[in-house]
């Protein structure tokens, strides 16, 4: 674990986590097209929960490994809105979604349905509580940058374990 990712630095590991649910990002591989690169993998904290709790990885913070509990509390003492973030990861996962990093579209999440360098993802998501506020541009923006690249914004609204999704599209009067 290094800061708020965890490494995978077993290539023969790092390859059979990506390429089996395309989990994390291979460090200095922009699009990753064999199945068997030789790089490390950097997971975020949510990606190395959810292996963890599906006994797919291991996770270690220098000698001492660490529990799914401890690495929950790790999260959610570094990332705001964890538990919401975390639970909206899981669900979209048991959906069947290939769940992916966002934030150079502007949201939390991207969705494919088969997985990136397979099929593109048509859908961007953004996870809020449901006390949050929110303002609409923020709504806008999101919402115009993915219209831009061919995708939909769903707005992810969490709420004491249970998650509502909106789907928001562009209309012409």
């Amino acid at each position: 674990m290094l800061y708020n990712r965890v490494v995978v630095f077993d290539y023969e590991c790092a390859n059979a986590l990506y390429w089996n649910g395309y989990y994390g990002n291979f460090l200095g591989v922009s699009k990753p097209r064999s199945k068997d690169i030789k790089a490390p993998l950097e997971l975020s904290l949510i990606e190395a929960l959810y292996l963890l709790e599906k006994d797919l990885l291991r996770v270690f913070k220098g000698n001492a490994e660490l529990s799914a509990k401890d690495l929950y509390e790790l999260g959610a003492s570094q990332i705001e809105r964890f538990k919401a973030l975390y639970d909206v990861y899981i669900d979209l996962r048991k959906r069947g979604f290939v769940v992916r990093r966002g934030l150079k579209f502007g949201c939390d999440y991207l969705l494919y349905r088969y997985g990136p360098g397979v099929d593109h993802a048509p859908f961007g998501v953004l996870v809020y509580n449901a006390d949050d506020k929110v303002d609409p541009i923020e709504l806008v923006r999101a919402g115009r940058l993915l219209h831009s690249v061919r995708k939909k914004l769903v707005v992810a609204i969490y709420d004491k374990g249970y998650v509502k999704y909106s789907l928001l599209d562009w209309w012409k009067p």
